[in-house]
């Protein structure tokens, strides 16, 4: 599990397609603090680490995981969002966050508001409807606050700390990134399904 407060921002390294498509991902982290079998979220995808350097760790990502992400888009140089998993007692600053990614949003509009930034995404119709204004999503691993929904399209501020913190300042419009609904959304309305 985890916040949705990025805690560094990484950068590929290499990438290497054996069956599995295999990511070297540098890290401002101590890997030393890091274990084999750790769970990393990447870009808001929950990764297992399978081998560590110095200032690197490497994770596995099955071809379903890329069909359902952003990480088809990722080459050498490419910067990610990361969160290390939670561990108890430790601040729930943000949301819970899974790392199970739900789909893939695109950007569609970017204005400047003041000091913050304003973001139109356009979700997939199947996911529209989990989100809600004043709700959380996950977008590449980052807790956000709903502004407005309108129809597939919902609105996100990013105010100047989350841009500098995150990868966000980077955002453009055609980007594609991964959308995790809040998981309170999506039992709500399985149980609404039910009733």
């Amino acid at each position: 599990m985890f916040t949705g407060i990025v805690t560094d921002i990484g950068k590929i390294r290499a990438l290497d397609q054996r069956g599995d498509l295999r990511a070297r991902i540098a890290t401002g982290y101590d890997t030393a603090t890091i274990d084999i079998g750790a769970s990393i979220a990447c870009d808001g995808v929950c990764l297992t680490v399978v081998a560590l350097g110095e200032d690197w760790f490497e994770v596995e990502i099955s071809a379903e995981t890329v069909s359902k992400t952003n990480l088809d888009g990722w080459d050498e140089g490419h910067r990610i969002n990361l969160e290390r998993a939670l561990k108890v007692g430790d601040e729930l600053g943000g949301h819970i966050v899974s790392g199970h990614v739900d789909g893939v949003a695109e950007i569609v509009a970017l204005e400047d508001e003041g000091d913050s930034t304003r973001v139109q995404f356009h979700a997939p119709e199947a996911l529209a409807r989990f989100i809600a204004p004043k709700g959380s999503v996950a977008l590449n691993g980052t807790s956000l606050t709903v502004n407005e929904v309108e129809g597939c399209t919902f609105g996100i501020n990013f105010i100047p700390h989350t841009k500098t913190a995150t990868t966000w300042g980077a955002a453009k419009v055609g980007d594609h990134v991964n959308l995790e609904i809040d998981t309170l959304a999506r039992y709500v309305a399985r149980l609404r399904d039910f009733a």
